[in-house]
């Protein structure tokens, strides 16, 4: 008998999920998932809550991130192997799940790396859109690896930046950067330093790979009035801010649990102040007061965000085609006769 319904899960691979990705157009698919990540952040009380559950290694982290709303669970299993690139592998790869809580089955299953990298860039335009100063227009983007066309793109779409500056200690990531956005209708300015690339910048977004502590950013490179998205520190031992920048910035985090011991505060007691996002987005908390704050996102990403990705993706799935349906979940005419099932396979 060829399986149920039930034993069919929609599984969305790389080459689909960038079909999708063309076929919404990459900058309204970034608008749209800061939009659904916005939304589910104000319903954050809804979700279960927990640190990722991480495997360090010499060489990297292997992860899994969970999370459930009631109705619907997820995770995501994801990679960070900084070496990797000198072996012509990604640094991040990942792929991630969504069930039915009310009978545990899955109904999809997809690749995450492409999808990680466009919610990790909407996070961080959701970020902005409430903590950056209002009219920005100018993005310093230091580290130009594999996040870095994402980061311009939804800033662009959802904040209005026209003007980016980039820097990497490797001028063929800045100039793969360039190349991939030259179309994009962003001004593109290429710096020789991390010094030039923040001079007259609205909004700093460091994203670097290395797996160690790290100095992008120094106090006298940050003026007054900048938002900051570091969102390069995302494991113990690995930051990309001096401490003095964070003593100087009003601090704000996606689940202090995990960022205390993942992001930029790791360097900073244990009772250094810090603001939760979603509470600014609920309105519970303000985010900028006044014109000369230094706001700082310190983004290690969640759970949440992986949920609020899936779950889009399901929802723009609908009539596309853009999927395939994966026999993997044994599903017997009896639930009691799983044994025989087997047999009859014969």
């Amino acid at each position: 008998m060829p399986p149920s319904q039930k034993a069919l899960v929609p599984f969305v691979s790389v080459e689909n999920m960038m079909r999708l990705v063309h076929a919404i157009g990459i900058e309204t698919m970034l608008a749209e998932l800061t939009d659904a990540i916005e939304a589910d952040f104000v319903r954050w009380a809804l979700f279960d809550k927990t640190p990722r559950v991480a495997s360090h290694s010499r060489d990297g982290v292997i992860e899994l991130m969970p999370t459930s709303d009631g109705e619907t669970y997820s995770f995501k299993y994801v990679n960070g192997h900084p070496k990797n690139m000198g072996s012509g592998l990604q640094t991040v790869t990942a792929f991630g799940l969504l069930a039915d809580v009310s009978t545990g089955y899955p109904v999809l299953i997809t690749e995450m790396t492409l999808l990680t990298a466009l919610r990790t860039a909407a996070t961080s335009a959701m970020a902005a859109r409430h903590l950056a100063p209002r009219d920005a227009r100018v993005l310093a983007l230091i580290g130009n690896g594999a996040q870095a066309e994402f980061q311009a793109l939804a800033m662009k779409a959802v904040n209005g930046i026209d003007t980016v500056r980039l820097y990497d200690i490797d001028p063929r990531a800045t100039e793969k950067t360039r190349r991939n956005l030259k179309n994009s209708g962003l001004r593109l300015i290429v710096c020789r330093s991390a010094e030039e690339a923040v001079e007259g910048a609205d909004i700093i977004t460091t994203c670097t790979a290395d797996k160690q502590r790290a100095t992008i950013l120094s106090d006298n490179m940050v003026g007054a009035g900048v938002h900051i998205n570091a969102i390069g520190g995302d494991c113990p031992g690995k930051t990309e801010l001096h401490p003095d920048v964070l003593l100087r910035a009003d601090t704000f985090v996606e689940y202090p649990p995990q960022t205390r011991v993942e992001g930029e505060i790791q360097q900073m007691p244990a009772d250094y102040p810090v603001t939760e996002l979603w509470k600014v987005i609920a309105g519970e908390a303000p985010g900028r007061r006044e014109a000369g704050q230094i706001t700082l996102f310190d983004s290690v990403g969640f759970a949440v965000e992986d949920f609020s990705a899936l779950a889009y993706v399901r929802a723009r799935l609908k009539d596309t085609g853009l999927c395939a349906m994966l026999d993997m979940i044994a599903d017997p005419d009896d639930p009691r006769d799983l044994f025989g099932m087997l047999q009859r396979a014969q």
